[in-house]
């Protein structure tokens, strides 16, 4: 089974229309605040026409099942499982895809035209009220409800700031919302912003996860912080977050401050891989209650509740910057990097890269569904992984 063949644009077409693409990895495409030209409609996820070759090994039962091209120019920057509907949300830089995950047919496309305030997307949230939100670069916050209305929250709402990268529900539907400047929370039901930025150790904030207890855990440019709901606190590479510079890499200092009209984050510097271990790109709450971050170039960081411990490519890791992560129905880690994808169990480490099936090594997004499903986000398209 595959995605529909609707096509709004050719794939092909779509790199030469935006002209603003990504050309590092780990680099979002940025305008001027204020300015955030109109990005050409996405392409239907098309598939290439392939399945894992029989030749391909199969990792601990997973094997790549099909892949789906959004256009060589377009990234997958983002995605979302509602399991209500079977649906996967898959936010690209030119907008907006819904997919059945049973069927892998294309139900719905989104740009501006739909109500999305700005095509690129970088954060999803499918609420516990079915809202699903849609943090946008350039374009603050779009709110499709489950009656099809759309919401776009502006800075002149009260959001902090129109650069918006991640989310997350606690356990009163408040909204966290993870901007370029300051981490934002929203009462739905005040429809009333508070905006947190002394408090926090760096005001570009990335990851965002919450706890059994209703702690806010904030990955950001500059270390991480947590927010008890009274207390907070900060934890950075003196405390034990993100792993030494065993290879001697360039040191990024790079977080953007002061760059407002242009955020470079090229992980690269004179050919060569760059470190900036408090630099936190995506983290997650286990279902241990344990907390997971990946930085730029110090691997994979784990918080037992004490104390930091680090995994690299020594480890197992397929790559030392780790752009995203998710834990699926067994308990076992995915962790989506520069590298490759990688699942660890808490034993065993095992690596996909494009020799296995991947579109490309940088992995943005990862999904796990049920039934031993994993969808995985990289520059031009999804790769669905399955036992």
């Amino acid at each position: 089974m595959r995605f529909s063949a609707l096509t709004l644009l050719a794939a092909v077409t779509l790199g030469g229309l935006l002209g603003c693409s990504d050309e590092h990895p780990g680099e979002p495409a940025t305008s001027p605040q204020g300015s955030t030209p109109q990005a050409a409609a996405p392409a239907a996820l098309a598939p290439q026409g392939q399945t894992a070759p029989a030749a391909t090994a199969r990792k601990v039962g997973y094997a790549v099942v099909d892949t789906f091209n959004v256009g060589e120019h377009t990234y997958v920057r983002s995605m979302a499982f509602d399991p209500r509907d079977d649906s996967l949300w898959v936010g690209t830089s030119v907008g907006v895809l819904q997919v059945d995950v049973k069927s892998r047919q294309l139900r719905n496309t989104y740009t501006r035209e739909q109500g999305l305030a700005n095509e690129y997307v970088f954060g999803i949230l499918i609420d516990s009220q079915g809202n699903r939100w849609f943090g946008t670069n350039g374009g603050g916050i779009s709110r499709l409800s489950p009656d099809g209305q759309w919401k776009t929250y502006f800075p002149m709402h009260g959001l902090a700031d129109y650069w918006v990268y991640s989310f997350a529900e606690d356990s009163k539907g408040g909204i966290w919302i993870g901007t370029w400047a300051g981490l934002s929370h929203l009462d739905p039901k005040q429809e009333k912003f508070t905006t947190y930025l002394a408090e926090l150790v760096n005001e570009w904030v990335y990851g965002l996860g919450v706890d059994s207890r209703d702690r806010v855990w904030i990955g950001t440019e500059g270390g991480m912080n947590m927010f008890d709901g009274e207390k907070w606190f900060t934890w950075t590479h003196k405390e034990g977050l993100g792993a030494g510079n065993e290879d001697n890499l360039p040191v990024s200092s790079n977080t953007g401050l002061g760059t407002r009209s242009r955020h470079d984050l090229s992980i690269m510097a004179a050919g060569r891989e760059t470190y900036n271990p408090n630099y936190v790109f995506t983290l997650i709450v286990a279902k241990d209650d344990t907390v997971w971050a990946g930085t730029w170039g110090g691997g994979v960081s784990h918080y037992d509740g004490s104390q930091w411990h680090n995994f690299t490519t020594r480890d197992g890791l397929a790559g030392n910057v780790v752009y995203s992560m998710a834990q699926d129905e067994e308990g076992a880690f995915w962790f989506g990097t520069n590298g490759g994808l990688t699942r660890y169990d808490g034993k065993t480490w095992q690596v996909f890269t494009r020799a296995d099936g991947l579109l490309d090594d940088n992995v943005y997004a990862i999904v796990p569904t049920a039934g031993g499903k994993v969808w995985v986000g990289t520059r031009s398209g999804v790769t669905l992984l399955s036992k």
